[in-house]
């Protein structure tokens, strides 16, 4: 007669582990098969009924426990080398493939698709997206980047991100930007509220009803923002905002204030006033790094959260809206934090125009 089936020994963790991969909805078909199994295996089931139970064979069975044995769940989700399916595209058809969606395209076309791969390669498309998928390829995708030419680059970085990380006592550190040419836009048509099982919607196209500028400095320490909605965006306006940052931050305290370069902030009465000014203290960032300047990062909420859904039959209507968005930030504000240091962002930079220069040459 043949001896029973010794039960398998599981520790507290084990069976636990295994119970919740065993009622798992998202783990992978095989590894829930086999969780089951070991958990029968633990009660004393011969290897001949839980291979009935869960559908699988003997040897199956009896491969699965010998494994668990030697090695526990260490490495339960791996198959071992040379079992499995085996591929069924050839090596040179993959490498083929890779290489032809990074340095060709197809005929009069800027990017490969499945589709143009597939035909090109005659493979089918989810061979293709496979591939494309396991080495992180994604061709569909582009994305935008601008290094900045900026002689005195790592000069200014250095001093903005000082003050990011480093601010000065007894004085604000403000994140200055005008937001040009915010258009009032209405839409041609009411667009219809949103309810369940439907967005709410909105025409794509829209009437132009005239346009504001934002001046506005974010405080970073605290995320309140000074803001003014002015119709031009000069050095007399800017001039205009400065006078209100005068008044409004107090007495005693130096403004430390982080800007670009634009002509209209290094204006020779700009310069005049600030002479007349000593608390007021200037920081460029360089040229093509507005990702410097925090209050761009503000600027994106309000677009997003303020304007871009909007609907403005007029100017007046517009300035409303972005006051009341100021004065909801000022009233519940959120202060961004900066953590890069310089060397980290020198580092990339670096990195990126060593790129540059191998693709020129």
């Amino acid at each position: 007669m043949r001896p029973a089936t010794t039960a398998l020994t599981l520790t507290s963790g084990q069976e636990k582990v295994l119970r919740r991969l065993a009622q798992s909805r998202t783990t992978p078909h095989r590894q829930v098969i086999r969780a089951k199994a070991l958990l029968l295996a633990a009660e004393g089931l011969a290897n001949t009924a839980i291979a009935e139970a869960v559908d699988v064979s003997p040897t199956s069975v009896m491969a699965w426990r010998a494994r668990f044995t030697e090695e526990g769940l260490a490495k339960f989700g791996e198959v071992r080398k040379g079992r499995g399916r085996k591929p069924s595209i050839p090596a040179a058809k993959v490498e083929a493939i890779v290489e032809a969606t990074l340095h060709e395209t197809p005929p009069g076309e800027t990017h490969w698709s499945c589709r143009t791969m597939a035909k090109a390669q005659e493979v089918s498309s989810t061979t293709v997206q496979r591939i494309w998928s396991a080495r992180g390829l994604k061709p569909h995708l582009v994305k935008t980047f601008k290094l900045s030419n900026d002689p005195h680059f790592e000069e200014k970085l250095i001093d903005v991100v000082g003050l990011y990380l480093n601010p000065p006592d007894k004085a604000v550190l403000l994140c200055m930007d005008e937001k040009s040419q915010i258009q009032a836009l209405d839409r041609t048509q009411p667009g219809l509220p949103i309810k369940k099982g439907r967005a709410g919607t909105m025409t794509h196209d829209y009437k132009r009803n005239g346009t504001t500028t934002l001046f506005a400095a974010l405080n970073v320490l605290d995320g309140k923002v000074i803001g003014e909605c002015l119709p031009r965006h000069r050095h007399a306006e800017f001039l205009r905002f400065l006078r209100r940052v005068d008044r409004e931050v107090p007495k005693g305290l130096h403004i430390h204030m982080i800007l670009d370069n634009y002509a209209t902030h290094k204006h020779d009465q700009v310069e005049l006033w600030l002479s007349k000014h000593p608390r007021f203290h200037l920081h460029f960032i360089p040229t093509s790094s507005s990702w410097l300047n925090l209050v761009e990062r503000w600027f994106r909420d309000l677009d997003d959260k303020a304007i871009r859904r909007g609907v403005f039959h007029s100017v007046p209507n517009l300035i409303a809206a972005i006051e009341a968005y100021l004065n909801a930030n000022n009233d519940s504000p959120r202060a961004f934090v900066w953590t890069a240091t310089a060397e980290e962002i020198l580092v990339k930079v670096r990195r990126g125009r060593v790129a540059l220069q191998l693709i020129a040459s």
